[in-house]
């Protein structure tokens, strides 16, 4: 039996600290090596080939100027490629949506503008950039389609496959109460395609070993998902294939699935039985999944207090040809408020695109913009203060499965973040209030994310020189991970967060899930915790068998682990180093391996999410249209914080998203040619430090020994959940005028 402290208790030790990156150092020096930067002797360097059209098939390649170029090894086609898995479900990978999934260098069929149809292999880089510029590729062009709006009525209902994204069946008789209503909101949003961006582009490294084994330094947001991967496409066996990433430069769920430089990397490799470098140019970092475009319809009724009566939201989502990927769109609209009419609908248009993928928040980040920018003219409507109007109708439980919250702290959220930000100054008036020249507006939305817990190992190995590594094949995509997961080892066993290092990002190491969701903390953080209380356990053990030992009749109850000593918590004189333990003992180290699964017992009476509230001043220069956020308070709540230092650099990186989303990203698609045109940095519009204004992190105090062990909830993704709506509801206020298209450029404003 493993005993787990209560977690609530106030902690003496490093969580709930702001401790400072452990790989921090790494990073900074250049030492932390990324999946492009591992060298092996006898490296090739493959670069990609991309279709030029957006649906069709390939009628010739033509090779020989590329092969003619010195040091070009191979150019790999459809035509010549190895022969790999035939079924659908050998390419699946862990999250991996309905249908068949993308197949690179499969056959003459073009699926999407930017696919890639050829790998051009030589012993330089210059030489296979060269080369592939050479390759020429005559396609027959067939008739594509690419615009959301105009296949609209084409768009279906998805099929069943995922609980969490089936839209719930409606809750009493939504349009008898929207036509009964007194106060009512009728209105369409739409978003475009977004773009992951990374600092770090996709990359692989496979290096061919001697005896025929892989190993694959790949940017990936869980090691062991590209690992599964090859094995199952190549048909190898997992003992052959490591696959590596301790560092990650950016992904944000553009790593969560394997992307088709993986692939071509590891067939490079085993074809020419040498390493092989794959990396993506900026302008390829364009041709795989991408949050998807969004049609949304929302209408709200609402008697003259603004109370609701009536939600229905449908949304429209573009997805590719070949598989059904779904978000949880419209799920949030019937969770969100407390209101007995609600009707949700979700469809999917099939477009001659790649197939989108989870971007930060996936679903919420669109669907809560919806709802909080329709919720906002609700206000205005009926004359109530936007906050006031959330809190009339507020919800207590969630009414989509018909249970409470294991713990919901969101009026703190609203009456914390509006005290920092000075919310009761605000003139309700549109247009009522300038700085100089420029219209200043207040906005503010609210916001959710569920509360994941999955299942997950970890090994934790306390060595007889007192020093701690605790492992699990998850990730840091820039997270903390390192940190936290040093963090709760070194708590758990009294040690100096220096005597602790924590590995991750390697396929060998014990199983753990993709690194996503927000669910890594209370995923992986459990395991970890729970590895090292089996140390704890035998190292007590160890203690009481020494000869005359003060810890002799002593249970765990009884004991502190603190200063690297385990010693009475009656009497602080009666304690014994764990170096020394382990070493009057005879023992190397101590070692546990744990899996921590959910205690569905526990969590499944409840509901489990983490909630927000962004606070956001935008000034708009009324001449020339031009918005920029001067001011944002963002209040959350989270469960326990582990680290308060990277959890706020979560949170900081979450509104800046938000901030682009509002007012910058938006994929700008020629659909004459099926192709996004704006695909590199200089066009393709994100934040930059001038955009970015102070931002105030508030994280409320919410204890809850219901979501895992910990009480921790992740903060990944909530951060960003409202923080677009927010800013276009200050924009509503500065301007008088409501933009429901994003993102809010000047062209719209004026």
């Amino acid at each position: 039996m493993i005993t787990v402290p209560d977690p609530l208790k106030p902690s003496g030790g490093p969580v709930g600290k702001p401790v400072s990156r452990v790989d921090g150092p790494l990073k900074v020096t250049g030492a932390a090596k990324y999946a492009a930067e591992f060298r092996a002797e006898g490296m090739l360097y493959g670069v990609v080939v991309s279709a030029a059209v957006a649906r069709g098939a390939i009628e010739t390649i033509d090779a020989a100027a590329a092969l003619a170029v010195p040091g070009v090894v191979r150019v790999f086609t459809h035509e010549n490629r190895p022969r790999t898995a035939w079924f659908d479900s050998k390419w699946r990978d862990e999250v991996a949506p309905p249908g068949s999934p993308f197949r690179p260098l499969y056959d003459e069929h073009v699926h999407y503008s930017g696919q890639p149809v050829a790998l051009v292999v030589a012993d330089t880089f210059e030489a296979a950039r060269y080369a592939a510029s050479l390759v020429t590729v005559a396609c027959s062009a067939g008739a594509h389609e690419t615009d959301l709006k105009a296949a609209r009525a084409k768009a279906a209902t998805p099929p069943k496959f995922r609980m969490s994204t089936d839209e719930p069946a409606p809750r009493g008789n939504a349009d008898r109460a929207l036509k009964a209503a007194a106060v009512r909101v009728d209105a369409e949003y739409t978003q475009p395609a977004e773009f992951h961006n990374p600092m770090e582009a996709h990359a692989t490294t496979a290096v061919y070993e001697s005896d025929g084994a892989l190993t694959v330094y790949d940017k990936i947001q869980g090691a062991a998902n590209s690992q599964t991967f090859v094995c199952n496409v190549f048909g190898l066996a997992k003992e052959k294939v490591r696959v590596v990433s301790p560092f990650v430069g950016g992904a944000f769920g553009s790593g969560l699935r394997p992307q088709y430089q993986l692939f071509l990397a590891v067939m490079g490799a085993l074809e020419l039985k040498r390493p092989v470098r794959v990396v993506l140019t900026r302008q390829q970092m364009f041709t795989f999944g991408h949050r998807p475009e969004t049609l949304q319809s929302v209408s709200l009724g609402a008697g003259a207090d603004g109370a609701l009566q009536a939600i229905a939201h449908e949304a429209v989502a573009e997805t590719s040809r070949y598989e059904d990927y779904t978000e949880n769109l419209v799920n949030w609209s019937g969770m969100a408020y407390r209101c007995d009419h609600v009707k949700l609908g979700y469809k999917l248009a099939k477009l001659d695109v790649a197939t989108p993928c989870d971007m930060r928040a996936p679903g919420a980040t669109t669907g809560v913009f919806a709802l909080e920018c329709a919720m906002d003219e609700l206000a205005h409507a009926a004359g109530v203060d936007p906050v006031e109007l959330r809190l009339r109708n507020y919800a207590e439980k969630d009414q989509v499965n018909d249970r409470p919250y294991s713990s919901k702290e969101l009026r703190a959220c609203y009456r914390e973040g509006a005290a920092k930000f000075g919310w009761a100054a605000r003139n309700p008036v549109p247009r009522s209030t300038r700085r100089g020249t420029a219209l200043v507006g207040w906005g503010m939305a609210g916001g959710m994310w569920d509360a994941f817990q999955q299942p997950a190992s970890a090994r934790a190995v306390l060595s007889a020189d007192g020093t701690l590594t605790a492992s699990s094949a998850t990730a840091d995509i820039g997270t903390g991970t390192y940190t936290v997961m040093t963090q709760i080892a070194a708590e758990a066993l009294g040690l100096p967060v220096e005597a602790v290092a924590f590995k991750l990002g390697d396929s060998s190491l014990p199983a753990a899930p993709i690194e996503g969701g927000s669910w890594t903390v209370s995923s992986v953080g459990t395991a970890v915790k729970a590895a090292c209380d089996g140390v704890r356990e035998e190292a007590l053990a160890l203690a009481r068998k020494l000869e005359d030992s003060p810890l002799a009749k002593a249970e765990l109850e009884d004991v502190i682990f603190a200063d690297g000593h385990i010693g009475l918590k009656t009497d602080a004189s009666k304690r014994l180093a764990l170096a020394d333990v382990l070493k009057r003992s005879g023992v190397a180290a101590v070692e546990k391996t744990v899996e921590a699964v959910p205690n569905l017992v526990k969590q499944q009476p409840y509901s489990r999410a983490a909630h927000g509230a962004a606070f956001v001043e935008v000034e708009v220069d009324e001449d020339f249209g031009t918005v920029k956020v001067t001011r944002v308070v963002s209040a959350v709540a989270a469960g326990r914080i582990i680290n308060p230092k990277t959890a706020r650099s979560q949170i900081l990186g979450a509104v800046v998203w938000g901030i682009g989303m509002a007012l910058h990203e938006a994929a700008a698609v020629d659909h004459a040619l099926g192709r996004v045109m704006n695909h590199n940095y200089g066009e393709y519009h994100v934040p930059v430090h001038a955009d970015v204004p102070d931002i105030g992190v508030i994280f409320v105090d919410e204890p809850d020994d219901v979501v895992n062990p910990l009480g921790a909830k992740g903060v990944g993704e909530i951060g960003i959940v409202g923080v677009a709506a927010a800013v276009a509801n200050a924009v509503f206020h500065a301007t008088g005028k409501r933009v429901r298209d994003l993102p809010i450029t000047l062209d719209k404003l004026l």
